[in-house]
């Protein structure tokens, strides 16, 4: 049994449905099908969950929508006429029900944001479905409420609940091809509640983990994953296998492909993902799975990511003195603030976070609280960075690695703001000045990758 996943590329229109049809139809083992809502036709198109957004944004303000709502029925519209289907009744409910879950939640707008966000994956799941079975597929649509998504009651940031894996089983007896909308679950409580963004990706990988899939697909609108971002580096190397492991922190580091909570459950499950491109089907994509053979490509990718600053400290025998760092920390646990990595020497210590965090007064208020409660000699924030992260499980066991990217650095010219590797040597963190990020990435590119790098 497979699940796979269409994003948002893939079910943009007419035309893409019918390839994720002939996808569907060319192997029976794609029984699940997970989709997500319409995304962009072409550049400078809006994405359907961007107009759900502006509706929902507009009926909290009590700002007109109708201009809005009628794009998005009309997109759909399009899409159903493009399959030359007759769905007046479905497209007809897409108005009723955006009208309706305004109506319930208008007074609660958290909920009423997360209704109509989820609703760009529900209705594209119902067309879907009546798709499929028009074409003489036995298809039925099921929402995640029938499916057996069961998630926390955290507006924006559902995080699966474990009882929901049980009941996911069942899916198994079903018969035909399911289709199940991506993004959303549902609270013990009877509400919608969306993972975050990007979220269709953590349904399929969790629909995949519950039913016990041999393979989970995830199909995009690349041939593969790619070593490093093609927007920075022309036609850079496709990767035919990561690691769990190495896509989480890729995910983690900038890469778009995947989500990155998305793969925590087929890993623990696991069950192998297979990335594959929608417009190319016969391509073999990249394989993500518990471990690949390193001897050839110790690293497996290079990610990069801006709107980072550092907190830096200075004090003399700060590494005497008995919990300082958790107190550092606290401070910033005060202020609901999350960090990135804390490289530290024996009398300084920087924490590198996302700069939004900062915003208005709270970057003062942190900055005196640090100077008053720990009485460091000096402490100060250095705003502009970015991060970028050397990812492979071979790099342990790899002679030259950490020169070879000091080199290339000290060859292009780029100073390398800080240095961190975790314990696990499975990525590198360099922080640069994020004006000449990209030429750290080509340079990182031309060191690993245009060369062997020679394993123990």
């Amino acid at each position: 049994m497979k699940v796979a996943k269409f994003g948002g590329s893939s079910v943009a229109s007419a035309e893409q449905f019918r390839k994720v049809a002939d996808i569907v139809c060319s192997d029976v083992e794609r029984r699940i099908i997970v989709v997500s809502a319409p995304g962009k036709r072409y550049k400078g198109d809006v994405k359907i969950t961007d107009l759900l957004i502006q509706l929902a944004d507009a009926a909290i303000h009590d700002e007109p929508y109708d201009s809005v709502l009628e794009a998005i029925v009309k997109r759909y519209e399009e899409i159903a006429r493009g399959l030359e289907l007759s769905v007046s009744s479905l497209i007809s409910h897409i108005a009723d029900d955006l009208q309706q879950k305004i109506d319930t939640y208008r007074d609660a707008p958290d909920r009423l944001m997360d209704a109509i966000k989820a609703s760009g994956e529900d209705h594209n799941a119902r067309l879907m479905a009546f798709y499929l079975y028009s074409l003489g597929l036995e298809a039925h649509y099921v929402s995640p409420r029938e499916a057996g998504i069961f998630v926390t009651d955290e507006p924006g940031n559902a995080q699966i609940l474990p009882e929901s894996y049980e009941k996911l089983k069942d899916l198994r007896k079903r018969h035909g091809v399911l289709v199940i909308p991506g993004f959303f679950g549902y609270s013990l409580t009877g509400h919608i509640v969306t993972f975050p963004r990007g979220g269709s990706d953590i349904t399929g990988s969790i629909v995949a983990a519950g039913v016990g899939a041999d393979v989970y697909e995830n199909f995009t609108d690349v041939d593969s994953i790619y070593c490093v971002n093609p927007a920075i580096v022309d036609h850079p190397r496709q990767l035919k296998e990561l690691t769990y492991r190495e896509m989480r922190e890729l995910s983690y580091s900038g890469f778009s492909v995947f989500h990155d909570e998305a793969l925590e459950p087929v890993y623990k499950a696991g069950i192998p993902v297979c990335v594959k491109n929608t417009n190319n089907p016969a391509a073999p994509g990249t394989w993500i799975v518990a471990e690949r053979n390193h001897n050839d490509e110790p690293v497996a990718g290079i990610a990069s990511d801006v709107g980072f600053c550092s907190i830096n400290i200075s004090k003399y025998l700060m590494n005497r003195e008995i919990g300082f760092g958790r107190k550092l920390l606290q401070i910033l646990e005060d202020e609901g603030i999350s960090y990135e990595h804390v490289p530290s020497g024996i009398d300084n210590m920087s924490v590198i976070l996302r700069a939004n965090q900062l915003e208005g007064e709270k970057e003062k208020r942190i900055l005196d609280r640090i100077q008053t409660e720990l009485q460091v000699d000096e402490v100060h924030i250095e705003h502009g960075l970015a991060l970028v992260m050397v990812v492979g499980e071979g790099m342990e066991r790899t002679v030259g690695v950490a020169a070879k990217a000091t080199a290339a650095f000290a060859e292009a010219n780029i100073n390398i703001e800080m240095i961190n590797q975790g314990s696990s040597e499975v990525s590198m963190m360099f922080g640069v000045k994020e004006e000449v990020v990209k030429e750290a990435v080509r340079a990182l590119y031309e060191a690993y990758f245009s060369s062997h790098i020679h394993s123990l």
